[in-house]
């Protein structure tokens, strides 16, 4: 089984449904079961949706491209931006143990990704981010 399929989208929340739509259609489409999906649009919409809150200066357009490509093993999301360089895989991993205010704000997100996915990855070329989301699916 191969698949590939990609949707290019606004820095807006408002999008965010169509985000959504393209997740459910791409599992569908590799037959996920509906806990499996609720995880990947779950991982997407934190991931994206920090791409569409951060990337680009306030008030500046900007677009946030996202590929999926499938295999037998693997369902692959891939996140591209021309937005300011930032790799949340660097950031070090959220102490859950601590309460909400002693934590801080920030990276329950992409602690959430980390968990959800089974491989997430982030490099920087010709001035874009690429965040990398992997799914074993064997």
């Amino acid at each position: 089984m191969q698949l590939q399929r990609s949707i290019t989208l606004p820095n807006d929340v408002q999008a965010v449904p169509e985000l959504a739509a393209f997740v459910d259609e791409v599992c569908e489409s590799v037959q996920l079961d509906m806990a499996l999906t609720m995880q990947m649009n779950l991982a997407l919409e934190e991931a994206v949706v920090n791409v569409m809150d951060y990337a680009y200066p306030p008030g500046e357009k900007g677009e946030v491209h996202i590929e999926a490509k499938a295999n037998d093993e693997h369902l692959t999301f891939i996140i591209t931006d021309s937005g300011k360089p930032f790799d949340p895989t660097a950031r070090e991993e959220v102490d859950i143990t601590l309460s909400a205010e002693e934590r801080g704000i920030g990276g329950l997100g992409i602690h959430l990704v980390r968990k959800l996915m089974d491989a997430i990855s982030y490099e920087r070329i010709d001035g874009k981010n690429i965040l990398t989301l992997q799914k074993n699916i064997k």
